[in-house]
């Protein structure tokens, strides 16, 4: 009750506060042990959908809007991100290269259930389609109303209600791009895609599109991912 009072009445909070919440967790996946990881996005993806559910009627342009055009960028996206990934280093690559971080002791293993439960075991498939949904459901709503509904139009104004979707300029569209992609490993490939989505706003002058072309893409990343088991995008 309390949050979704705070929702009601602050269109800030009701934008920012389920992304904060979202990547919070995120940062907290890795914490429980090497089958645990799997668990708690799981439970990641639950708590999003219902945050989702929380604010959907305090956000009025929280709608969803299928387009050729939202399609056309989706599918545009993944063949960009899936192309380009081998011409640059990855953001924690990169950081070690720029004697920002040090490389890890033991390298991370990459996402893939069939290391943990068995090749093509229930439990390994529960878990790959877990992702597959709360990547391609979840992530996209989360992502765009606060990239796209609320930071774009805050750095153009504090009174951000008052901008339109379908206003460009050059300062929003930059940073919001640039800090959409530094929360990705693969920080080209997102400040590319917040391009991308942003340009569809724009174009648009209404957010559904993007959540739509958003959605597209990472679902059909997640089926490159298990069809060519190319685990390390996810």
């Amino acid at each position: 009750m309390f949050l979704r009072k705070q929702f009601e009445t602050s269109p800030i909070a009701v934008r920012v506060a389920p992304f904060i919440i979202f990547i919070l967790l995120t940062f907290c996946q890795n914490q429980f042990g090497e089958a645990g990881r799997y668990w708690f996005y799981f439970a990641k993806s639950l708590v999003g959908a219902w945050l989702i559910w929380e604010m959907r009627p305090f956000v009025s342009e929280l709608r969803l809007n299928f387009s050729w055009e939202a399609v056309a960028v989706g599918v545009g996206v993944l063949v960009m991100w899936v192309g380009i990934d081998s011409f640059y280093p990855r953001l924690s690559e990169l950081g070690v290269k720029l004697g920002l971080s040090k490389a890890p002791a033991t390298p991370a293993l990459p996402w893939n259930p069939n290391l943990q439960f068995g090749e093509g075991a229930p439990l390994a498939w529960f878990f790959i389609v877990a992702r597959i949904l709360g990547a391609s459901l979840v992530v996209p709503v989360l992502e765009e109303v606060f990239f796209r509904s609320f930071l774009y139009r805050y750095i153009a104004k504090p009174d951000f209600q008052s901008v339109s979707l379908g206003l460009f300029a050059w300062t929003p569209f930059l940073l919001t791009a640039l800090i959409f992609g530094m929360e990705h490993e693969e920080w080209l490939a997102g400040i590319l895609c917040g391009f991308a989505y942003q340009g569809l706003v724009i174009w648009k002058k209404r957010l559904g599109d993007a959540i739509v072309a958003h959605g597209i893409t990472n679902l059909l990343l997640g089926l490159w991912v298990v069809w060519k088991g190319d685990w390390k995008f996810w």
